[in-house]
């Protein structure tokens, strides 16, 4: 997602957010909210806590992962990126937002 390429960050991701986002729409979002703050500056991990239920989401292994983070036009940010472990034993991005 840093590069741009919001189509591959698809294609990449957990099982679960494709049936639940669609590629055009998780494009879309990502143009909406991602690409307005431009080219990343810094990212600092500010916390990681395991859970096996998230609202919305099916039970499984999930992490999220709080950062803050520094952009081109917005100083502060918090992204959230929560990785599941896929069917197949990878760690996959279910869920990514930006506030």
């Amino acid at each position: 997602m840093d590069s741009g390429n919001y189509a591959q960050s698809w294609d990449e991701a957990a099982t679960v957010m494709k049936t639940m986002v669609a590629k055009e729409q998780w494009q879309q979002i990502l143009q909406t909210s991602r690409a307005p703050l431009g080219t990343l500056v810094s990212r600092r991990l500010t916390s990681a806590e395991y859970k096996e239920d998230l609202p919305g989401a099916p039970r499984g292994q999930y992490v999220v992962l709080q950062y803050v983070s520094s952009f081109e036009h917005k100083n502060s940010v918090i992204e959230t990126a929560t990785p599941t472990l896929d069917k197949d034993g990878r760690w996959r991005v279910s869920v990514y937002f930006v506030k």
